[in-house]
């Protein structure tokens, strides 16, 4: 039985037990929303997540990570190293992209190494056969994409994106678009070369049930993926996307009445006037499934810092009702991010949701900065760093400027949170009590 089912019948799984006490919340109240379909809990049977993680309404706004090889690129201890640094900064899934060198290896090793869920796009896997064959990227079966699906369920991932919107009346009216760049998303191009090639439906969509038989054995949750989604700002909210979007609704249902959990991806590419009518619009289709977005975006022109630019739109997003941010590195629409990239995005997800968190009156976000505001006042260093989203990186800084008084360097004796507690207040420190 999948966490789904097992919450329909009133039963509470270890993994529920203890994300409730993560997120602090009564633990049948989180089963309710579980069965309901608005929480999702990614694990796979195969898979021993040590630290599980709820997914959707009224919880924390939950970051992932990206990590994978790319041609020349391929090395599984650097991706190792990737996916303990993405943890170390916050992370709280990651998702292995490869798409060079031994793949299956690579999940079932980094499955193996990650104590968080870890999601997976089981297309790649039929292009890289295609072109290790020396076809062209969409020279594969139909039933090679069932059979992919199976293989990365067989590895332990805990979640996969699966492109499953693109229908042939979706390509159809996309032939019209008037964007400016037509599909920027590598599985929904390779979904679409192939059903134009081959004048045939996306096996996905016409082998769906076959897929939920797969998802439900091993209780994969799915992230129906947004292959039209636009990739650049002013292709936003178009019909392209809005189209596949509709089709949603239908999978949805279906996956909810086989026991199979759901999460719905978004836009990467939204300006920040449109990000608020994509998120509840998501919802509304979605009927209430957690959503899933990559940024998002308010801007094209932040090349080399979008990490920052993806934040901006992700606190925005997580406030209107984002429930998960895909991180995005300084190294996006340039090149494959290193270690030291992936934990700057991770860092920058982090801080859109917290600021999302607090902004949305979670008791625990704002316990927390009750927290770090008497820290501060009490130059509570050690607390501070503890506190921090970034602890590590502020440590070193602090250290490095070997400031001795009690504050800190940027005002030195002229410190005014020093001077108002001599002048203004007694001498007693600020409590958490």
């Amino acid at each position: 039985m999948t966490q789904l089912d097992i919450a329909k019948n009133g039963v509470l799984t270890n993994e529920l037990i203890r994300c409730a006490e993560i997120e602090e919340i009564e633990v049948d109240k989180l089963r309710r929303l579980v069965a309901e379909g608005v929480v999702v809990i990614p694990k796979n049977k195969l898979h021993n997540v040590k630290k599980p993680v709820a997914i959707g309404s009224g919880l924390s706004v939950k970051v992932n990570a990206n990590i994978g090889t790319s041609v020349g690129y391929s090395s599984i201890q650097e991706e190792i190293e990737k996916l303990k640094v993405a943890l170390d900064a916050g992370a709280d899934t990651v998702m292995v992209l490869s798409t060079w060198g031994n793949l299956s290896e690579m999940r079932r090793v980094l499955v193996k190494e990650s104590y968080v869920p870890v999601g997976s796009v089981p297309i790649y896997d039929s292009a890289v056969k295609a072109f290790n064959e020396k076809k062209n990227v969409v020279d594969f079966s139909e039933s090679d994409f069932i059979d992919m699906v199976l293989q990365h369920a067989e590895d332990g991932v805990d979640f996969m994106t699966i492109h499953v919107g693109i229908t042939k009346g979706v390509l159809e009216k996309s032939k019209n678009s008037k964007r400016i760049m037509k599909i920027v998303s590598r599985g929904g191009a390779i979904i679409a070369g192939w059903m134009i090639k081959n004048n045939k439906e996306n096996p996905f969509y016409k082998n769906f049930d076959e897929i939920l038989k797969i998802a439900k054995e091993y209780d994969i949750t799915l992230s129906l993926g947004d292959g039209m989604r636009p990739g650049a700002l002013v292709d936003a909210t178009d019909v392209q996307q809005l189209e596949e979007l509709f089709y949603m609704q239908e999978l949805v249902e279906k996956a909810y009445a086989e026991g199979v959990q759901v999460m719905l991806e978004g836009p990467g590419h939204v300006p920040l006037n449109e990000i608020e009518m994509n998120v509840k619009l998501m919802k509304k289709i979605g009927l209430g499934r957690p959503i899933f977005l990559l940024g998002p975006l308010p801007t094209d022109r932040g090349m080399g810092h979008d990490h920052i630019v993806s934040a901006i739109g992700g606190a925005l997003a997580g406030y209107y009702g984002c429930d998960f941010l895909c991180y995005v590195t300084p190294a996006e629409h340039i090149g494959l991010p290193d270690v030291s990239e992936v934990r700057e995005g991770v860092i920058a997800s982090k801080i859109a949701a917290t600021v999302a968190d607090v902004a949305r009156g979670l008791p625990k976000a704002l316990r927390l900065e009750k927290q770090m505001a008497i820290a501060r006042r009490n130059f509570d260093w050690t607390e501070m760093f503890k506190l921090a989203i970034d602890g590590e990186k502020s440590k070193k800084k602090y250290e490095a400027m070997n400031y001795t008084d009690e504050g800190c360097s940027m005002c030195g004796p002229f410190c005014a949170i020093k001077v108002t507690r001599d002048y203004m207040e007694d001498k007693t420190q600020c409590t958490t009590k």
